[in-house]
């Protein structure tokens, strides 16, 4: 096992099967993938073998994870974060060659979700970290209230924290890393806004919904003193840390509804 990976059996029995054609449109059909104004491409990025019986599943399609997916014998990997984002450098060269080789060399699919897997109302990563935080989504007609970017922030209540010094203890405890906050501790809790990842940017947004605490994963320099400012609290508890739930909640659902094998492998990742 490479360093810094702990594997995870989730569900679901190999041996059956199932086109990866049918799997690509059923995902694209269950997470709205077309609704997405996205940086990416959502789906089925590369093509490897027809039928799919075993996805490991991870957060990013980094080397390491193709490698557990190689040398589990798996078929299809199933990641968060994919690849082909726009601006970047579209030359194969690097660890992109390097990536790319590994995974058409076994002939692997690679299936990647972006922003439709942190929007999706129960598998998604907003709604997975509300369960792991215990936060309560406040909702409008049985829909989860949102704001910001493709309605990606969603607000609600943390039962039984009253202070944000107890909202960022829970945080530390839940996702096993201490997040760095800016504000004050012993500020009263009111509605809690959340939007995994690089949301950082999105502040601004969930203030004006009226958030008194927001948490993402990263933080950048004006975050600071926009929440100095502002006085909403703001909790950066990891990109990593806070991405990991979604593509194990959308893992149980394919192995649910087609029988495949799917593991879950946490490469760690400080960020």
């Amino acid at each position: 096992m490479i360093a810094g990976e702990q594997a995870s059996r989730q569900t679901g029995a190999s041996g059956q099967g199932v086109d990866a054609s049918e799997l690509d449109a059923w995902l694209a059909a269950e997470l709205q993938v077309a609704r997405f104004r996205d940086y990416c491409p959502n789906g089925l990025q590369v093509e490897g073998r027809p039928v799919v019986r075993h996805i490991i599943a991870a957060v990013t399609a980094s080397e390491a994870a193709i490698r557990h997916a190689i040398a589990a014998g798996a078929d299809s990997l199933l990641v968060h974060h994919g690849w082909f984002w726009k601006n970047e450098d579209p030359r194969v060269r690097g660890i992109r060659r390097a990536r790319l080789s590994l995974v058409l060399g076994h002939e692997l699919n690679l299936f990647a979700y972006h922003l439709p897997l942190d929007a999706h109302p129960s598998w998604g990563n907003n709604a997975q970290l509300a369960e792991v935080l215990g936060l309560e989504p406040d909702r409008i007609g049985g829909v989860p209230r949102t704001a910001g970017h493709d309605n990606l922030i969603w607000l609600g209540r943390a039962p039984g924290v009253a202070t944000v010094g107890e909202l960022a203890a829970r945080v530390a405890g839940q996702l096993a890393r201490t997040p760095t906050l800016i504000g004050d501790p012993a500020q009263p809790l009111g509605t809690v806004a959340w939007c995994t990842g690089a949301a950082q940017g999105m502040l601004q947004d969930a203030i004006d919904a009226g958030a008194q605490a927001y948490i993402t994963g990263e933080i950048s320099e004006p975050t600071v003193h926009l929440a100095r400012e502002t006085g909403t609290a703001f909790l950066a508890a990891g990109h990593h840390a806070t991405e990991r739930y979604g593509v194990q909640a959308l893992g149980r659902a394919i192995a649910e509804r087609f029988g495949v094998r799917v593991d879950f492998v946490d490469i760690d990742n400080p960020v």
